[in-house]
C-alpha cells in the first residue's frame, strides 16, 4: 500500500515537473477592435520546452514555437490575439518538456528553391533548401535561387528578397486574400491568372524597392558590397509567422572604418500586410551611416509625416517587357523610428530616402505595401495614406502583455 502511494506521488511529481502553466494577460489600449495582434513570450526562463498549448476561456488558440538561434532549443512562443476596443483577455499557456509542437493550419508561407533543370514549369521547381551562402566574389548569386531569393507571404502580401548586393524587396500583388506563393513561385502562369492568382507588381532595378537597407557614402545609397560572404536562410516556416534572415559577413560599409557583420531579420505575421525588419550588427555601429526608403514609382504621389513615415502611390510596368505586362499600381511605405533618422532626403528619380543611424548594434523598422489589384485593399492614394496614418497609431500602441 505504501509502495503504491509512493509511486502515485512520484507520478504526480513527474507530471508536475514535465509542464509549466502561466497566465498571460493581454490588453488592447485602443478604442478600436484589433485582430491578429502578436504576443511573443521568451522561453529563456522555462528550460527545455518541446511543445505548448494556449487556451482562452477553454478554447484552444493556435501557437508557434521558434528556435531563433538554431541551437535545437525553442527560444520563443508566439500566438495572435483578437481584441475588441479596450478589451482584456487572459490566456493560459502550458509549456511541456516532452512531445512535439502542435500542428495548425498555415497562415503564412516561405521557401527557398534552387532551380531544377529537369522541371520545365516555372512554378513547380522542387530543390528546396533553407540556407544558402555565396562567397563575396560569386559571379552571379542572383540566379542561384529559382525566384532570385527567399520569398515569404501572409494572406495579404508576398515578398522576395534578391540574393545579390542589392538585397531588394520585390513585391507580389494579390487579388484575393490567401496564400499563393507555393502555387505560383512568383511565376504565375496564364491559367493561374485566369483563376485570380496575383503576380509580380513592381520593377525595382537598383532602387530601394520596398525598404531595402543599404549603406550611405555621404551623398547616395551604396550597395551591400564588398562582402566576404552573403547568406539567406529560413528561421521559421510558420504557421503564424515566418522569419527569414539575410546575413552579410565582412561588409566594408565604410572604407574608413572596420568591416561589419550584419544580419537583416524579416518577420512576417499572419493577417498582416506589414513586415518587421530587424537590423543586427556584430558590434557597435553608431559611427556608421546607412540608408533605407522606397522606390520613386513612376509619377508617384508622395506622403511624409516628417516623423519617419514615408510613402508613395504610383503606377509603372513591373518589367522592362511592356508588351506582355500591364502597368501596376502600388502603394508603398516605410516606417523608421525618429531616433534612427539622420535626415529625410529630397526625392530623386530613384528613391524617397532616409539616412539612418544606430545607437549601438541594432535598430528596427517596418515596411508595408498594397496593390491596387486587391479586392480587399485600397484603390487610391488618399485611401492608402489614410490607412497608413491609422496603422502608425496601432504600431505605436501595441497590445499590453503582462504575466
Amino acid at each position: 500500500m505504501k509502495r503504491n502511494l509512493m509511486l502515485l506521488m512520484l507520478g504526480w511529481a513527474m507530471a508536475s515537473s514535465a509542464q509549466t502553466t502561466i497566465s498571460v494577460n493581454v490588453e488592447n489600449p485602443m478604442k478600436s477592435a484589433r485582430t491578429d495582434q502578436p504576443v511573443v513570450i521568451s522561453l529563456s526562463d522555462y528550460g527545455q520546452v518541446r511543445s505548448a498549448l494556449v487556451t482562452c476561456n477553454g478554447q484552444e488558440i493556435p501557437c508557434q514555437l521558434d528556435d531563433i538561434n538554431l541551437d535545437e532549443q525553442f527560444d520563443e512562443l508566439c500566438f495572435l490575439s483578437d481584441l475588441n476596443a479596450k478589451e482584456k483577455k487572459t490566456y493560459s499557456v502550458t509549456l511541456y518538456k516532452e512531445g512535439e509542437p502542435r500542428s495548425y493550419p498555415a497562415r503564412v508561407y516561405t521557401e527557398m528553391v534552387i532551380r531544377n533543370d529537369k522541371v520545365k514549369e516555372k512554378n513547380k521547381h522542387d530543390n528546396f533548401v533553407e540556407s544558402l551562402t555565396a562567397r563575396g566574389d560569386c559571379a552571379n548569386s542572383y540566379n542561384l535561387l529559382h525566384h532570385h531569393g527567399v520569398d515569404f507571404e501572409s494572406e495579404l502580401n508576398g515578398i522576395r528578397i534578391y540574393f545579390d548586393n542589392r538585397q531588394t524587396l520585390d513585391l507580389y500583388g494579390k487579388f484575393k486574400k490567401r496564400l499563393e506563393l507555393q502555387a505560383t513561385q512568383f511565376y504565375t502562369t496564364a491559367d493561374q491568372k485566369k483563376q485570380g492568382y496575383g503576380d509580380d507588381v513592381l520593377w525595382v532595378g537598383n532602387t530601394f524597392g520596398l525598404g531595402a537597407f543599404r549603406g550611405w557614402d555621404g551623398q547616395k545609397p551604396t550597395m551591400i558590397d564588398p562582402v566576404k560572404s552573403r547568406t539567406q536562410r529560413i528561421i521559421s516556416y510558420g504557421p503564424l509567422r515566418t522569419i527569414v534572415e539575410v546575413i552579410d559577413q565582412g561588409w566594408l560599409a565604410d572604407s574608413q572604418q572596420p568591416k561589419l557583420n550584419m544580419t537583416l531579420r524579416y518577420t512576417q505575421y499572419a493577417g498582416h500586410r506589414d513586415t518587421d525588419v530587424d537590423v543586427l550588427f556584430n558590434r557597435d555601429a553608431s559611427s556608421y551611416r546607412f540608408s533605407t526608403g522606397i522606390i520613386n514609382v513612376k509619377e508617384s504621389t508622395e506622403f511624409s509625416d516628417k516623423k519617419g513615415l514615408r510613402a508613395c502611390w504610383g503606377t509603372d510596368y513591373p518589367s522592362t517587357d511592356t508588351i506582355n505586362w500591364k502597368p501596376e499600381t502600388v502603394g508603398l511605405a516605410v516606417l523608421v523610428p525618429q531616433k534612427n533618422i539622420e535626415s529625410e532626403e529630397p526625392v530623386n528619380k530613384d528613391n524617397y530616402a532616409y539616412v539612418v543611424k544606430l545607437d549601438g548594434k541594432s535598430m528596427a523598422y517596418k515596411v508595408v505595401y498594397c496593390s491596387a489589384n486587391e479586392e480587399f485593399g485600397f484603390h487610391s492614394a488618399q485611401e492608402w495614406f489614410d490607412w497608413l496614418k491609422a496603422w502608425r497609431k496601432e504600431v505605436e500602441q501595441p497590445v499590453i502583455v503582462k504575466f
